[in-house]
């Protein structure tokens, strides 16, 4: 058995199923009308379980999100005589959905889509929301839209098949939400984690469930991003510019990220000292850095970049204490390496 989660979007409802699993995605999609967009990685896994559809293979990784991969996309929908009766089923990672969702939300003024999600990060994360985008200039989601899937697939089998390193970039999202919205997921990731690490099917069900169910309640009150959605960008001013200037995975740039906003909200009174450490013992049992040596000039000029930037401030998310984030206005000059 599944557990399903309704994200109800002002662009369309969104249901998450934590559990299901792509042999079943037939049930979901228009087969005949449907193309899947995935990546080589995932075809050579899991492209004996995808159903038979049209598919659109692209290059793995973060340097395939661009306006030229979306391009080809588009050309390869035209040669399948595409239309709005389409579906676009997108089954990869973060990479993947990101991609296909922009891809299908532009093709036509927008078609249906849905996603199976193979990565933690994916899961928890990237799938979930509505966010849809590419990179542009090196520089993280700078063109994308809002517009919600139909569906994603949280296949808790396929992530037996992912690297270390790639599961624990899922976990520092997960350790994310805890941290602004739930100090008792925070105590159960503290107390759980050998189990979480080991892929313990109960535990790691709880645990994409309980994110998902904090990221969609978000979501579902501020789609666009205009007020409370800005917390779940705790971490990711300094974790973008880290991932810019740094090259390391998404998860790897989050975790130095969230410790760097913690120690600007124990210098403004907001986070105590032993909060702050807490926080760094979580993220090291997660094998994750708390702190990274970088070009600090490059890594500012990254941040003077970031979307959230209003004129010369910055939303930057603090934290009140674990399980509470706030979001203030901070000048990006605070923010400059000293």
């Amino acid at each position: 058995m599944f557990k399903t989660i309704k994200i109800k979007g002002g662009m369309g409802d969104s249901a998450v199923m934590v559990g299901e699993s792509l042999i079943n995605l037939g049930k979901y999609i228009p087969v005949e009308r449907t193309v899947i967009i995935t990546d080589k990685n995932v075809w050579d896994h899991h492209g004996k379980d995808f159903p038979p559809c049209r598919v659109i293979k692209i290059e793995p990784g973060e340097k395939a999100k661009t306006l030229d991969t979306v391009r080809n996309i588009y050309e390869r929908l035209l040669e399948f005589e595409a239309g709005r009766s389409s579906f676009i089923a997108g089954i990869g990672g973060g990479v993947i959905c990101d991609i296909a969702g922009f891809a299908a939300s532009t093709f036509l003024r927008g078609i249906r889509f849905g996603f199976v999600s193979s990565t933690l990060l994916s899961q928890v994360d990237a799938s979930v929301g509505g966010k849809n985008g590419v990179n542009l200039g090196g520089y993280k989601n700078i063109v994308g839209v809002f517009s919600q899937p139909e569906f994603v697939i949280c296949d808790l089998n396929l992530l037996s098949t992912l690297s270390q390193r790639e599961l624990l970039n899922g976990f520092a999202e997960i350790i994310k939400h805890a941290a602004i919205y739930d100090s008792t997921l925070f105590r159960f990731l503290e107390e759980n984690y050998e189990k979480a690490l080991a892929l313990e099917r109960n535990t790691i069900e709880k645990l994409v469930y309980d994110s998902v169910k904090i990221k969609a309640a978000v979501v579902s009150r501020d789609e666009k991003e205009k007020g409370e959605r800005r917390k779940l960008n705790f971490g990711h001013t300094f974790g973008h510019a880290f991932e810019k200037v740094k090259g390391i995975l998404h998860g790897e740039a989050v975790s130095a990220g969230m410790v760097a906003a913690c120690k600007i909200s124990v210098n403004k009174g907001l986070l105590k000292d032993e909060e702050l450490e807490r926080i760094k013992r979580l993220i090291k049992l997660y094998g994750l850095p708390v702190e990274l040596s970088y070009d600090r000039a490059k890594a500012f000029d990254a941040i003077k970049k970031d979307k959230k930037r209003d004129d010369a401030s910055l939303h930057f998310v603090l934290l009140s204490g674990i399980g509470s984030a706030v979001v203030k206005e901070i000048p990006i000059s605070e923010l400059e390496p000293q």
